[in-house]
């Protein structure tokens, strides 16, 4: 069984030039042994390699093989040749995704350039004797790879990044390559940090945490490489302790009926300026919700639609009618509740001049639970109505089915209730008008015991 040994893991024209003469000679993939240098394989034997020659491929191929080629699956260059060899016989082949083999490539070639991004994002240069030094851990061989990047961004900085697997080194005109490296060969500060450390507890920014964001674009192997990492920990643990301060704060105005009206103001205040998630840059405004902060209902829906975005009010739009016309044949003073959503900021698809409306995600609705947790502790309402699926899980905190959970009385913390419905705007999509008041009936009804149930 012939074997090729290429001399580095990531040597991708080495491996193109033995790949494109073993396809051209005709030779199948299960008659290859792959091997990078040292490697040996009790079966293998060297041989010659057939002439070279020219092989059209689509250009996809190319642009997924110099990822794959990275990874540190061993597998990767037979399952790269696999894919190579098929492509004669089907050009097309690369475009199917339903394809086992080119799923797996894909996938392969996705945590290479997560890899590259993280290497970009997370290195951190230390100076040391006129010289920057950093140390980094890669999940894959994507040192060369990412070796122009850091080239062309400090073109006229001396500087060294030192991995376990190899060393790369930049004196301003030429890149040299170097042995692997220990971390304990690389600075463990410098004055510069502390300067920086100080600036970042200065702007960090509480109404931000969210740690497993952080941990997912951040994994911790790489905060041991950053000064402002060894920060985090407190900080979030004050943010945290700040968040807490502000909830008792806020059970304490609402139990005495002191100054919740002035709490609840506060926290609108601050909610307009919210960047907890994304949705904020491309919303109008943050639309909060609205009501006495004696209320004994809270109606919580899904998100802010078109019109609410633009009025900076809560059901204010079709399904808001809706709503109304709901609440006052359910014997419900619309006044006398408050209304708010899960989301406070519209999340949209634009399709010409209309935005047309967007289900929120999860983690956009878990960003939002903190307004939804203060303004419950504010108003103190004895009941929470919850439209639809997205403000169940707000309030409930899990994916909530309406169907099995509709029109009963659901424990709370604290001895409140939580009740579920539909939302306003599925009544609105109905098309058979014998079904849309069917269903505007049920729901009219599941109002109307909530009321009997505040009584």
């Amino acid at each position: 069984m012939p074997s090729v040994t290429l001399t580095e893991p990531d040597d991708f024209d080495a491996w193109r030039r033995a790949a494109r003469a073993l396809v051209l000679a005709g030779v199948k993939p299960d008659a290859i042994i792959w091997q990078v240098g040292g490697e040996t394989d009790l079966f293998g034997s060297k041989q010659s390699l057939p002439p070279d020659g020219a092989l059209n491929v689509p250009r996809a191929f190319i642009d997924l093989a110099r990822s794959v080629i990275c990874h540190v699956d061993h597998e990767r260059f037979a399952l790269l040749y696999t894919l190579l060899f098929r492509l004669q016989a089907n050009r097309h082949l690369i475009e199917d995704r339903a394809d086992p083999l080119v799923r797996r490539l894909d996938e392969m070639a996705k945590a290479v350039r997560r890899d590259v991004h993280k290497m970009r994002a997370f290195v951190r240069f230390r100076e040391i004797d006129g010289r920057y030094v950093a140390w980094f851990e890669p999940d894959h061989h994507i040192v060369r790879l990412n070796a122009g990047f850091f080239m062309r961004r400090f073109a006229n900085m001396a500087w060294s990044i030192l991995t376990p697997e190899l060393s790369i080194h930049w004196d301003g005109k030429a890149l040299t390559e170097g042995p692997g490296a220990r971390k304990t060969d690389a600075p463990a500060g410098d004055p510069v940090e502390d300067v920086w450390k100080a600036y970042y507890a200065a702007i960090f920014n509480p109404a931000r945490v969210k740690v497993g964001a952080m941990t997912k674009e951040m994994p911790k192997k790489y905060w041991k490489n950053m000064p402002e990492t060894a920060l985090i920990p407190g900080l979030v643990a004050a943010a945290q302790a700040r968040e807490s301060g502000m909830i008792a704060t806020a059970r304490h105005h609402a139990a005495i009926g002191g100054n919740a009206d002035a709490a609840w103001r506060a926290l609108r205040d601050e909610a307009a300026s919210c960047t907890r998630c994304t949705l904020h840059q491309c919303a109008t405004q943050t639309v909060f919700g609205e009501g006495p902060v004696e209320a004994q209902i809270m109606i919580v829906g899904e998100q802010p639609g078109d019109q609410e975005d633009l009025a900076g009010r809560p059901f204010v739009g079709p399904a808001g009618q809706v709503l109304d016309r709901a609440l006052a044949q359910a014997g419900i003073d619309r006044s006398r509740a408050y209304v708010t959503n899960a989301v406070k900021h519209f999340k949209f698809e634009q399709r010409g001049k209309r935005r047309i409306h967007a289900k929120p995600s999860v983690g956009e609705v878990q960003a939002c639970r903190w307004w939804i947790d203060q303004e419950r502790a504010i108003i103190a309402p004895k009941l929470i109505v919850a439209l639809g699926a997205t403000a169940a899980r707000s309030v409930f905190g899990v994916t909530t089915p309406i169907g099995a959970s509709r029109g009963k009385p659901i424990d709370l913390p604290e001895s409140k209730e939580g009740w579920i419905t539909v939302h306003p705007s599925y009544l609105l999509r109905i098309v058979d008008k014998a079904q849309a008041a069917e269903e505007f009936r049920r729901f009219v009804d599941d109002l109307a015991a909530v009321r009997q149930r505040l009584r």
